[in-house]
C-alpha cells in the first residue's frame, strides 16, 4: 500500500488539475444574450426616460381588483322589501308623540322588522311591496294611537336597497375572468377595457334594475407586471415581480430592489418578450451611464412582461463553482491528513517502546 505521505502530493496535483480544468471549461453564460443584442440592435425610437409613451388602453385580466361605484341603482317594480333595505317613513309631527317623531331612514333589521321608536315598537315589513308596507304601518300606528292618524298620514319610500352593497365596492377578477356581484351573479370582464366593463356590467344589471348606472375603475393593477432577475453567482437566482403603472424605467426597477449586490456585475439588460418567441429583443443597459452619469440613452421605459436581468460577477461565480468542486476533495485531504498524523503517532519508537517514549520496559519512572 502506498504510504499516506506519498498520497498527498499526488492529491494536490489532482486538485490543481481539476481546478484548472474547471476554469477552462466554464464558458460565459451570457454570450447568447450579447449575441442577440449585437445582431438585433434596438430601434432608435424605443421609449426611454426622456421620451416615454403612453401604454395601450388597459384591459382587465385576473387577478386585477376593480372598484365599482353605484351611481343609479333602482330596483324594478314591483319591489319586495327585504332585510338590509333602508326605507324612509314620515308621519306629520302633530300626529306623533311630541318627543318621539317618526321621520327619516329606518333599516329593515334581521327578521324583517322596522323599529319606529320606543313609543311605537316594531312592525314586520319584509316580503311586502312599498304600498303594502305603507298600509301596514298606517294600520299599526292607527291602532297604536287610537285613531289619531288618518289614512293619508304615513309616507313610505325606499332609500337604499340591500343589493346595492353587493354591487358597490372592490371586486376581484377571478381565475375565470369574471367578477361576482353576489345575488346578481357573475359577469365576465376578462380582456375588456374599463369602458367595455362598465357597459357589460350595466347591461347585466338591467335584468334586475331600472336603468342602472355604475362607474368602474381599477383599484389594483395586478395583471400587468414586470420582473427583475438577479443572478446569484452560483447561490441561486432572485426573481422579483412588480406591478407596472406605465411610468417605470430601468432605474426605477433597480431602485425597487435597492440596486445591485456584492455578487452582481454591471452587465444589465432588458429581455423583452415577443409574440412568436423567435425574434428575441435584448436591450443592453449602460448601468454606469444611467446611474452615475445621468444619461438617458439606455434608461428604457419598462413595458408589461419585461425582464430586467442583472448578471452575476464572473469572478465571484467562478469562485463559487470552484468551491463546490473542491469541497469534496478538501474533505478527502483532511481525512488523509488525519490518518497520516494518527499513523505517525503510532509508528516508530512509540510502538517499539510499548507506549513508553523512553523505550524502557514496563518499569516505572525514576526520579
Amino acid at each position: 500500500m502506498m504510504p499516506a505521505m506519498q498520497v498527498l502530493p499526488k492529491l494536490t496535483v489532482i486538485v490543481l488539475a481539476a481546478a484548472l480544468l474547471l476554469g477552462c471549461s466554464i464558458t460565459h453564460p451570457h454570450h447568447h444574450a450579447f449575441y442577440v443584442a449585437k445582431h438585433n440592435p434596438p430601434p432608435p425610437d424605443i421609449p426611454k426616460e426622456l421620451s416615454k409613451v403612453a401604454l395601450p388602453v388597459y384591459t382587465v385580466e385576473p387577478p386585477d381588483i376593480l372598484v365599482i361605484e353605484a351611481i343609479n341603482i333602482v330596483p324594478k317594480q314591483p319591489y319586495v322589501l327585504r332585510s338590509g333595505d333602508l326605507i324612509s317613513v314620515f308621519v306629520p309631527p302633530v300626529q306623533t308623540e311630541p318627543n318621539d317623531p317618526i321621520s327619516g331612514g329606518y333599516p329593515i333589521q334581521p327578521g324583517g322588522i322596522v323599529n319606529l321608536g320606543p313609543n311605537y315598537g316594531t312592525i314586520r315589513v319584509a316580503g311586502m311591496k312599498l304600498e303594502e308596507a305603507q298600509a301596514a304601518i298606517q294600520d299599526y300606528l292607527t291602532n297604536k294611537q287610537t285613531g289619531r292618524l288618518n289614512e293619508a298620514s304615513v309616507s313610505v319610500s325606499l332609500v337604499e336597497m340591500s343589493g346595492k352593497q353587493q354591487i358597490a365596492g372592490q371586486h376581484l377578477v377571478g381565475p375565470d375572468g369574471s367578477i361576482t356581484l353576489g345575488s346578481y351573479g357573475s359577469i365576465p370582464v376578462v380582456g375588456l377595457t374599463l369602458a367595455q366593463s362598465k357597459h357589460v356590467i350595466e347591461q347585466h344589471l338591467r335584468n334586475f334594475l331600472e336603468d342602472p348606472e355604475v362607474s368602474v375603475d381599477v383599484f389594483a393593477y395586478n395583471s400587468k407586471v414586470y420582473y427583475v432577475v438577479t443572478e446569484g453567482a452560483g447561490t441561486g437566482d432572485g426573481v422579483y415581480k412588480f406591478p407596472i403603472t406605465g411610468n417605470e424605467t430601468v432605474l426605477d426597477a433597480m431602485a425597487n430592489i435597492n440596486g445591485t449586490t456584492e455578487v452582481s456585475s454591471k452587465r444589465i439588460w432588458i429581455a423583452r418578450p415577443t409574440p412568436d418567441g423567435m425574434d428575441q429583443q435584448v436591450l443592453p443597459v449602460d448601468w454606469r451611464g444611467v446611474s452615475a452619469l445621468g444619461t438617458a440613452g439606455t434608461n428604457y421605459q419598462i413595458m408589461p412582461g419585461d425582464r430586467i436581468f442583472v448578471a452575476e460577477d464572473s469572478l465571484v461565480a467562478y469562485d463559487t463553482h470552484l468551491a463546490k468542486v473542491l469541497a469534496p476533495m478538501e474533505r478527502a485531504a483532511g481525512f488523509i491528513l488525519l490518518q497520516t498524523g494518527l499513523a505517525t503517532r503510532l509508528s516508530g519508537k512509540v510502538l517499539k517502546g510499548g507506549g513508553n517514549p523512553r523505550g524502557s520496559g514496563g518499569g516505572g519512572s525514576s526520579f
